[in-house]
């Protein structure tokens, strides 16, 4: 499920664009003022599409774009009752991946979505990395490659960006990743595990995404 933030003052159009994206199957999280989503600039990089209006009173969405672009490559759409050609220019200046002037219909607007979100399946973001599934690599902000993953290492990491905030048991680790023919010890997740570490960790003694559960196995959370 493909997460969108929705930055729109006007609360009838908020609240039909949240009503038909979630319809599509969207989990969508709203801001209705640029100032209140500017706050919360941490949660909105994670999301993998912002919608933003671009007139909202005070804190505009140029004003967000702009600061969203300083750390994340997170996909920008941004509506507007401003159609003019120098208007959409500023927009996709700063940083905007496409622009919608307002009034829109329904149906573009959800195509110009699904055009967007494609670019990203591939792509995580796991504190302040990247992370690559199709081409196995690990980027930090600036996108420059930081580690080559094998694909066993990416499948690992697949069963824990799928199963967020969720303790997974060594004996399901090992049955999803390597299947029920292959017997590796469960030495062999510890050391995937602690290739983790190293790659998204500040401080690999005080993991905080991918933590040992005793006895169980490990969790992956990805909520900081």
């Amino acid at each position: 499920m493909a997460k969108i933030a929705l930055v729109e003052d006007d609360f009838v159009l908020r609240d039909f664009i949240q009503l038909n994206l979630s319809l599509e199957g969207y989990e969508v999280v709203c801001y209705d003022n640029g100032a209140l989503a500017l706050q919360s600039i941490d949660r909105l990089t994670k999301q993998d599409l912002i919608i933003l209006d671009n007139m909202l009173p005070g804190v505009t969405g140029i004003d967000i774009c702009r600061e969203i672009r300083k750390t994340s490559e997170v996909p920008i759409l941004f509506l507007s009752a401003k159609s003019d050609t120098p208007d959409r220019i500023e927009g996709l200046r700063v940083g905007a991946n496409d622009y919608l002037a307002k009034p829109f219909d329904l149906e573009e607007l959800l195509l110009r979505i699904q055009t967007l979100l494609p670019k990203i399946h591939a792509l995580h973001r796991i504190g302040e990395m990247w992370v690559d599934l199709e081409n196995l690599r690990a980027m930090n902000a600036a996108k420059d490659v930081v580690y080559n993953f094998s694909r066993k290492e990416i499948s690992l990491l697949k069963l824990f960006l799928q199963n967020d905030d969720k303790v997974l048991s060594r004996e399901e680790i090992l049955d999803k990743v390597w299947g029920e023919d292959v017997y590796p010890t469960s030495r062999t997740i510890d050391n995937f595990v602690l290739t983790f570490r190293r790659v998204f960790e500040k401080d690999q003694k005080a993991p905080a995404f991918f933590h040992a559960i005793r006895g169980v196995g490990y969790k992956f959370s990805n909520k900081g």
